[in-house]
């Protein structure tokens, strides 16, 4: 039989040794980082509902919770505070004994190893959940950078290993190195939340981190339809000293990790936020899909795009299935 030539693909794929020794992308438990939430009022683990499986961590049992998570495998966690010391410029986050100083700390002291990223922020620490100071009802952005500074060297000083502001002020970058070389903390890299989208997902953090935000923060995270600035805002942030950037969201912004990817050499990060976790979550109580083979296909296309480190909800499941 005359049959034409074509490239019969299928052949890689006969069998599962074949299909694993020629996977293209590949994450590990070296790639993911967990964010958690540690509640300094709370006494007991508190559920968060839209996060099935996700909890406020008291943090009287912080370090408990931390080495449960060292012996799973994790390798890295970012810490979000729920504070119960509010006001209306954050001041607690630039006390020594202030909640973020000590969610480092007690980290360390239980896992050494574990790499301490310090979202630097402050959203969760001020009465009106806005992610800096605020004055006529608009967020100031050069008042905002002193004081992100202030909090960067405070976390830094007690123990975290990584800075990653997350506040997505214009120079907030630049002002963070300086204030932590100043303190002489050369050292200590800064992880950016770099092109931070201003998504409709992040839903389900405003319940987890108990924020009290009333509108929004379109005048300073990104529109989620522009994809050339998307990369304009993160080489920004690596020309004021960034060690890694960071696209946030990730899963619905493939093409703008891709498009970062390309464009520079810095270590790269992906967020795969809230909404996104709840929606498979979901999706899977449902018997709508399959969470185990989702998760991994949804992780997988992050590090597929170009990211380096993911950060998922998922990262502890993961760990304890041996991923």
């Amino acid at each position: 039989m005359n049959i034409p030539t074509f490239s019969r693909h299928r052949r890689l794929r006969r069998s599962p040794a074949l299909r694993e020794i020629f996977t293209e992308a590949e994450f590990s438990l070296n790639d993911l980082v967990l964010p958690i939430f540690v509640d300094e009022g709370a006494t007991d683990f508190v559920p968060i509902k839209s996060m099935p499986g996700v909890f406020r961590i008291p943090e009287s049992k912080l370090e408990s919770e931390i080495e449960r998570y060292a012996r799973a495998g994790i390798r890295s966690v970012m810490t979000f505070g729920i504070s119960h010391h509010k006001d209306h410029v954050g001041t607690d986050t630039w006390q020594h004994a202030g909640l973020v100083a000590r969610m480092a700390s007690r980290i360390k002291k239980v896992a050494p190893d574990m790499v301490v990223m310090s979202d630097t922020c402050f959203c969760e620490y001020t009465t009106h959940g806005h992610c800096g100071v605020v004055h006529d009802g608009e967020v100031e952005n050069d008042a905002t950078l002193v004081n992100l500074g202030k909090q960067a060297v405070i976390a830094a000083q007690a123990g975290a290993d990584v800075i990653a502001p997350s506040t997505a002020m214009d120079g907030q970058v630049a002002a963070i190195r300086v204030a932590l070389d100043a303190n002489g903390l050369m050292d200590t890299p800064v992880f950016s939340y770099s092109t931070k989208f201003a998504s409709a997902l992040y839903g389900p953090f405003r319940e987890a981190a108990e924020s009290e935000l009333k509108g929004d923060r379109k005048a300073y995270q990104m529109n989620p339809m522009n994809r050339r600035e998307a990369v304009r805002e993160s080489l920004a942030d690596e020309a004021q000293g960034a060690d890694a950037l960071m696209v946030k969201p990730a899963g619905a912004y493939l093409d703008v990790i891709r498009d970062i990817r390309e464009a520079t050499r810095l270590p790269l990060g992906g967020y795969q936020v809230s909404g996104e976790y709840a929606m498979i979550k979901f999706a899977a109580a449902a018997d709508a899909i399959d969470e185990s083979r989702v998760v991994r296909e949804s992780i997988g296309a992050i590090k597929r795009a170009g990211a380096d480190l993911i950060f998922t909800y998922f990262a502890l499941d993961l760990a304890e299935q041996g991923i």
